[in-house]
């Protein structure tokens, strides 16, 4: 792919050299790697995000929608990496390549390590001010993102359904909890642009803080009350499962300081079905995966592991629901 790249580069940035390329760990369905581009005397460090074997969930984005929407984020003030070209082919695949920042994403670094203790008293004002700015996005900035026929509640649940469906296998913690969500429905709330898998894990965060926020490929027009909760979600604590956001923090000032800056009034009891609902997605989402190693579509011990993953989500869904009574 070296040479590839080499030629898409020259013509982005100009002539020069592809001195470092290099497959990053992680990502369980688009490809990262860290690039180094000499020009002259300058050392570009960026970060080409490539499509892999297959998709989580089937509405998400292409590349070429997500690089749309980095685009939008970023001229609306959104910490992001500058996005600075999509490649509709690259050795086979789409890409699109943005400037490398740094930073950890790694959760459990994130959550457990050391050196980011101030980050991480810092970061559930910072996750509540860029979830603000993303909601607040003029919807008619977004013309290409379809809005959803139904309640967002109701696309959500009719797509589970057919994800669980597509199993063809029984998960009665799933069905239960499915049941639960659709006997349960909230109440609607305007349309916002979503992030659709806003947790620690896709923030890219330094010792201070907050420095962006990745993979937009699930962005969607929907609920915000589903970015709200989806950090809630105790995947997403990576084993600091006291503090109920994302494993750094209490979501009573997260969604304070949110409601502050939209002017809205979501109430922490909101977020409750969406959480649920989140331990469902999530669920899904392993056993999907994992059923891509199985069935020899591509071959990995970390799609392997998700689905052994699956059974803390379920046992998830049945501590919420008996605890709410």
């Amino acid at each position: 792919m070296r040479e590839a790249l080499g030629s898409a580069l020259e013509e982005v940035l100009g002539p020069g050299e592809v001195i470092r390329l290099q497959r990053l760990p992680g990502g369980a369905s688009k490809e990262a790697w860290a690039v180094d581009y000499r020009l002259g005397e300058t050392l570009h460090p960026l970060f080409l995000r490539r499509a892999g074997g297959g998709v989580i969930y089937r509405d998400t984005l292409s590349l070429a929608t997500e690089f749309r929407i980095l685009q939008l984020a970023q001229a609306h003030g959104v910490r992001v990496p500058e996005p600075l070209a999509y490649f509709p082919d690259l050795e086979g695949r789409e890409a699109f390549l943005m400037r490398r920042l740094e930073g950890e994403s790694i959760g459990t670094r994130v959550v457990r390590r050391p050196e980011f203790e101030r980050a991480r008293k810092a970061l559930p004002q910072a996750m509540a001010e860029e979830l603000a700015k993303i909601h607040t996005i003029p919807l008619e900035r977004i013309p290409f993102l379809p809005k959803p026929a139904h309640p967002p509640w109701r696309t959500a649940l009719d797509l589970a359904y057919q994800d669980l469906d597509g199993l063809a296998e029984p998960h009665p913690a799933l069905e239960w909890g499915l049941r639960w969500l659709l006997e349960h429905p909230p109440n609607p709330r305007p349309l916002v642009l979503v992030h659709g898998d806003f947790r620690i894990g896709n923030l890219l965060v330094n010792e201070e803080g907050l420095v962006a926020v990745l993979d937009w490929e699930f962005a969607h027009l929907g609920d915000p009350r589903e970015d709200l909760a989806w950090p809630l979600v105790r995947a997403w604590r990576f084993g600091e499962d006291a503090k109920r956001l994302g494993g750094v923090g209490e979501a009573g000032p997260f969604l304070e300081r949110y409601n502050a800056l939209t002017g809205q009034d979501i109430g922490e009891e909101e977020l409750f079905w969406w959480e649920v609902l989140g331990n469902v997605r999530w669920g899904l989402g392993a056993l999907k995966q994992a059923r891509r190693h199985l069935k020899g579509e591509e071959r990995s011990v970390e799609l392997a592991v998700l689905g052994r993953l699956a059974a803390e989500m379920e046992y998830e869904i049945l501590f919420l629901l008996e605890r709410h009574g």
